[in-house]
């Protein structure tokens, strides 16, 4: 099996989801689109995963591959592939199955609640804290099932044809990421009601455990299809 995924920033890498690839016995590669690298030919995988990033999907002036990206999503769509998207992946996702992308009612950073939408499959558990970082935010695909909500974020995450997962939160998070995201975008940290302090998104990370079990139960589920 191969696992291609697609990073939009040096600071937004796979995280734990690259210790799960390889303990699955994937073959990894990535395009490091701010680099311009080239997309891979769709019939050279079997997963795409497509991580996150701080800018929104309608900056094509700012980041022009985004077009060849979301045509690049679509193929492997198109294709039968398996495909998660993370955070900013989830928005590309959602755009390219034609729904609504735009900015929150508010910006959610750190660590706050889930909860499972009613009907949903049990990719998720029924509540579970988990890392956000985000300000957009996304109408359900038509087709799509909604996976889970928050108090500030109606859409958390979505399934499509049972290969498709767009998931708004951050269960790959590790330490190194999170202050990754510290060290990158603390622009972003101000007075809010959903956004933590740094402080309280370091105490946060006891929910590590929880969050990458959960993240190995997504994608082991999906393994399995």
């Amino acid at each position: 099996m191969k696992l291609h995924w697609l990073q939009h920033v040096p600071f937004e890498g796979l995280g734990m989801i690259e210790d799960w690839a390889l303990d699955h016995g994937f073959e990894a590669s990535v395009s490091h689109l701010f680099n311009n690298d080239l997309l891979p030919a769709v019939d050279t995988f079997d997963w795409l995963v497509v991580m996150g990033g701080p800018m929104g999907i309608h900056d094509h002036g700012e980041h022009p591959w985004l077009a060849a990206e979301k045509e690049f999503i679509k193929q492997a769509i198109d294709a039968g592939k398996t495909v998660l998207g993370i955070c900013l992946g989830a928005q590309l996702i959602a755009d390219v199955l034609g729904a609504k992308v735009y900015p929150g009612p508010q910006k959610e950073i750190g660590w706050f609640p889930i909860q499972r939408a009613v009907n949903a499959p049990k990719l998720l558990p029924r509540e579970l804290t988990v890392f956000h970082w985000h300000g957009d935010t996304f109408d359900l695909p038509r087709g799509a099932i909604r996976l889970a909500s928050s108090a500030a974020c109606k859409t958390q995450g979505f399934i499509y044809n049972d290969r498709i997962v767009g998931l708004q939160f951050h269960m790959e998070t590790t330490p190194a990421s999170m202050e990754a995201l510290i060290e990158n975008c603390s622009g972003e940290l101000v007075d809010a009601r959903y956004i933590q302090s740094t402080g309280e998104m370091r105490k946060g990370l006891s929910n590590l455990k929880d969050t990458h079990t959960a993240m190995r139960h997504v994608l082991d589920t999906l393994h399995a299809r």
